[in-house]
């Protein structure tokens, strides 16, 4: 509808500022837009079939479309096309009282500023009208190109697609009584991940149904058709049926179509003004249908079945982007501002329903804007092995302090796509119990267990990680070979909890059976490249990668770990028996100066290695007894917390909310590894051994994972990579002499 553009007068309210257009009149307004249909004191409509109410929620959708228009074309940049062409199923949402709304589409990011800005959430970031919102958008320190924890009233951060379902379903299980939407993508479909996460999650808890996937079908994706364009309602409908869901909501906008537009999908935003309001009353029953189900405790999906860009400059994937000609001065959106135009009383109206809604600005109500309680953990039982004593599997130890935590905190969750028995930590099952419907305690498993053992990398992390930014304790386990599966939504999460505004306990991984455990399983099991990608992580600010170097070690460094707030805290340990080589205390200090120094032999020359891992200790050991028979000294430093090693200024620390400065000083540092030659050794990838290399400033070397192969041992797995005490020896020998 073309309505004439007009200026703002001085009825026009403040927030308003920075909107170009506005239309002189609305149609029907004088019947159903006069008072607003949430009434002060409710947080929702009263009757969602009463037509007020669903003329309210397309005052609404066009509100949204308007300002994610004039917000991207005010940089001719951002995302307009995915969320206008559910905008009736978010308003209608809201106007049902559910704002604790997230999404996997970080493309939507505009349509949820601007519901931000209409509820007055983002007054918390000082921005009051759509002036300040436009100056913002897309700019350092303001409305980030897609969503993070930094934006007020938004529950998840959102980029990579597939990820969604994790926070909406984390979420839920913490908050039973309130419902948790989720837009998805029809491109997002596409992801392995949604669908595979949430069959297991619901066979897991089955009870936990209080989620609720919008799934967005538009027909398009990013540059093209989306994959699932061809498929008819009913095949549709089937498919979410044949992956669990009980209940299917499925509105399609081509019903209501009276302008005979071609193809499968439509624009609601062409139809006459009485089929564009049958069709938002029928968007708003079916969430409202929708989430009742949802609450009642059936899984259940709701879909908007309409054309890709309703309402904005351009239709199908050509509405996905702005493009550098796509400016507030370009006719084509001048035109289509104007389309959108609202009165001023219509803008005042929809603000005070949405602010209304819910109980208040989302900044203020959902569950993610306040901190979860937990219960104290006192006194861990922490286990001292003596050094030199047996040999112990570290794992195991930690094993022990995990089914504590699980015991003495009902909501903590440990999450292991591989199995903690092949981890050497089934001894936290017989604790904990795997979570299945089915009892067996054969295998320690039943309906109410802490264990989460899906075979997917991402459903392990992402429960876990979900949940941790939720606000509780868990842990993800994993072979170090397969994390990287599930790293993509962990580094997400802990990119979120740099920017988070409130603390919340770090996600805390545990990797298991290094690669040079996996000698006989080849190259598949040894791909300990994620240490690379940890150490990169590191210069974030808080990404602290952990290598305890025994069973005391592990104790210690998980003891510290849960102690901490708004980290990424991984520890990777061995599964084989190894001996003790230092006391609690040793790994404290550790833990705050990046090593401990395990050996010392004095010599007229001296050659310090700076060693990470466990496993790596045998050779490096071996090396420093040849060392003396020559006369040469050594000391051997187990680096346990290598980014304590950096200089402050390699690490982006000060921009976390919750910031950890602490570096090791120069002095301490040159105590630590001053040397006249220095060898930095990993099992892993040499890139962890950055700091010590870029501080050190004796002559020096690397000896470091170059790729796997089938071995009979760990040895000759390690000869294969030239990690032995012969070839140690002679660096050294070539370094000092």
């Amino acid at each position: 509808m073309t309505v004439a553009a007009s200026k703002p007068t001085s009825a026009t309210p403040e927030f308003c500022e920075g909107i170009q257009y506005f239309s002189e009149n609305f149609p029907e307004f004088d019947t159903y837009g006069k008072n607003p249909v949430i009434a002060e004191g409710s947080p929702s409509i009263s009757d969602p079939n009463d037509p007020a109410a669903a003329y309210q929620t397309l005052l609404y959708a066009d509100a949204l479309r308007y300002l994610i228009l004039q917000v991207t074309a005010s940089k001719a940049s951002g995302h307009p096309g995915g969320f206008a062409s559910q905008a009736e199923a978010y308003a209608a949402l809201v106007m049902l009282g559910h704002k604790n709304i997230m999404t996997e589409v970080g493309h939507h990011a505009p349509g949820f500023y601007s519901a931000m800005f209409i509820d007055r959430s983002l007054e918390d970031m000082d921005i009051f009208n759509v002036q300040q919102l436009r100056d913002r958008f897309r700019e350092m320190h303001g409305l980030l190109g897609h969503l993070s924890g930094y934006i007020p009233g938004l529950l998840n951060p959102a980029g990579p697609l597939g990820q969604g379902q994790h926070f909406a379903m984390a979420a839920a299980m913490l908050h039973r009584d309130t419902l948790f939407p989720f837009t998805l993508g029809d491109g997002g479909m596409g992801e392995p991940y949604p669908v595979s996460s949430i069959a297991h999650f619901n066979t897991a808890y089955p009870e936990v149904t209080n989620f609720l996937p919008v799934l967005v079908w538009n027909g398009y994706s990013q540059e093209h058709h989306s994959m699932v364009s061809t498929k008819t309602n009913d095949e549709m409908i089937a498919y979410w049926k044949g992956n669990g869901f009980a209940e299917v909501v499925l509105v399609n906008a081509k019903d209501f179509d009276d302008q005979n537009q071609p193809g499968d999908y439509v624009d609601s935003t062409a139809f006459s003004f009485q089929k564009r309001l049958e069709f938002t009353q029928a968007v708003l029953t079916g969430m409202d249908q929708a989430a009742k189900l949802a609450m009642g405790g059936k899984l259940t999906i709701f879909i908007i079945k309409q054309l890709k860009g309703a309402g904005v400059h351009a239709r199908g994937s050509k509405s996905h982007n702005l493009y550098p000609k796509d400016t507030l001065d370009s006719p084509h959106m001048i035109e289509t501002l104007k389309q959108r135009a609202l009165p001023p009383e219509v803008w005042q109206l929809v603000r005070t329903n949405a602010v209304r809604a819910s109980g208040g600005p989302a900044s203020k109500t959902v569950v993610t804007e306040f901190e979860y309680p937990l219960p104290e953990l006192i006194d861990l039982p922490l286990n001292e092995f003596p050094v030199g004593g047996d040999k112990q599997v570290a794992t195991t130890a930690m094993g022990e302090l995990v089914a504590y935590v699980g015991q003495h905190d009902p909501k903590f969750v440990i999450t292991n796509a591989d199995g903690n028995a092949a981890s050497g930590i089934n001894n936290i099952n017989i604790a904990l119990k795997i979570v299945h419907p089915t009892t067996d305690d054969t295998y320690y498993q039943g309906p109410q267990g802490q264990v989460y053992e899906p075979l997917s990398e991402d459903a392990c992390a992402g429960l876990a990680a979900g949940l941790a930014l939720m606000g509780v304790r868990t842990l993800w386990c994993s072979y170090e070979s397969f994390a990287v599966n599930g790293l993509p939504i962990w580094q997400t999460v802990t990119q979120a909890m740099a920017e988070l505004r409130r603390p919340t306990p770090s996600t805390i991984t545990l990797f298991t059976a290094g690669a040079l455990e996996q000698g006989r399983n080849g190259w598949t099991h040894q791909r300990p490249e994620i240490e690379a990608y940890f150490a990169a992580m590191m210069r974030n600010g808080n990404i602290f990668p952990l290598f305890p170097t025994d069973a005391n070690s592990i104790q210690a460094c998980y003891d510290w770990a849960l102690t901490t707030k708004n980290k990424g805290v991984t520890i990777t340990a061995s599964k084989s028996p190894l001996p003790i080589r230092t006391t609690f205390e040793q790994t404290r200090q550790a833990l705050d100066n990046g090593g401990v120094v395990l050996q010392e032999i004095p010599g007229d020359k001296t050659v310090v290695f700076a060693v990470i891992g466990d496993m790596t200790l045998i050779p490096v050991y071996e090396a420093a007894e040849q060392l003396q028979s020559q006369g040469i000294g050594s000391k051997i430093v187990s680096v346990i917390n290598p980014r304590r090693l950096y200089r402050p200024s390699d690490v982006a620390w000060e921009s976390c909310s919750q910031p950890d400065g602490e570096f090791i000083s120069d002095e301490a540092f040159e105590q630590m590894f001053g040397g006249d030659g220095l060898i930095g050794v990993t099992g892993g990838a040499s890139l962890m051994l950055e700091p010590i290399m870029l501080r050190s400033t004796a002559k020096r070397d690397t000896f470091a994972w170059k790729r796997g192969e089938t071995t009979s041992s760990a040895g000759q797995l390690m000869a294969f990579n030239n990690i032995t005490a012969d070839a140690l020896v002679k660096r050294s020998v070539e370094l000092v002499g």
